[in-house]
């Protein structure tokens, strides 16, 4: 049965097979000139460069913007209407860790960022932690606006792209706008641990 299916498979591959004329080297149809063999000879062309290289994607670079060469994607921020039911998520069921918690009492709300990196090696300074964990790449921010979670009026958050927009919570924290029109915070480790050492 495995023999079956992979002569099925490589039946399916048949289009992309390469003929090769007995007395050489080159692929028969580079023998013809037709509109057809051009075509097959451009298919062949892109198929030996990856999908995910920047010749087949337009747009795709590899060498960074200077403006913000030394920067990386560090979170994600999804507004939460209950801490511990979003917590007992993404570290039950995703397997994430909680990395840094910081609570703005002045602005009664708590953000919990959640990653996959191993909190026993984090600083046990607090601010020197904070400063650790947004040096890790690709974590996600839970926002607690408290008392959302024992309102029974409150209906949840929308999306993000339509007013009210509601970021800009921290002062000392730049954004830039992405072609879709999400908001995109910027940091500098350096100061990252100033703007945020009261909550720390």
């Amino acid at each position: 049965m495995a023999t079956s299916s992979l002569a099925t498979s490589l039946s399916r591959l048949a289009p992309f097979r390469l003929a090769i004329n007995k007395s050489s080297s080159i692929p028969s149809f580079l023998h013809h000139s037709s509109a057809k063999n051009l075509n097959r000879l451009r298919l062949f062309s892109m198929a030996s460069e990856p999908k995910e290289s920047p010749a087949n994607n337009p747009g795709l670079h590899t060498t960074l913007d200077e403006a913000t060469k030394g920067y990386f994607m560090q979170q994600t921020m999804y507004r939460i209407k209950d801490p511990k039911i979003s917590l007992d998520f993404y570290s039950r069921v995703l397997g994430m860790s909680l990395l840094k918690r910081l609570d703005l009492p002045d602005m009664k709300f708590s953000l919990y960022f959640m990653g996959y990196e191993d909190p026993a090696s984090a600083p046990s300074d607090p601010v020197e932690r904070t400063v650790w964990t947004f040096g890790q790449k690709a974590t996600i921010e839970l926002t607690h606006n408290w008392g959302t979670e024992s309102d029974p009026d409150f209906k949840g958050y929308h999306n993000g792209n339509s007013e009210p927009r509601g970021f800009g919570k921290m002062k000392g924290i730049a954004f830039i706008k992405d072609p879709d029109g999400y908001w995109i915070e910027i940091f500098d480790l350096k100061t990252i641990g100033k703007t945020t050492a009261s909550a720390a």
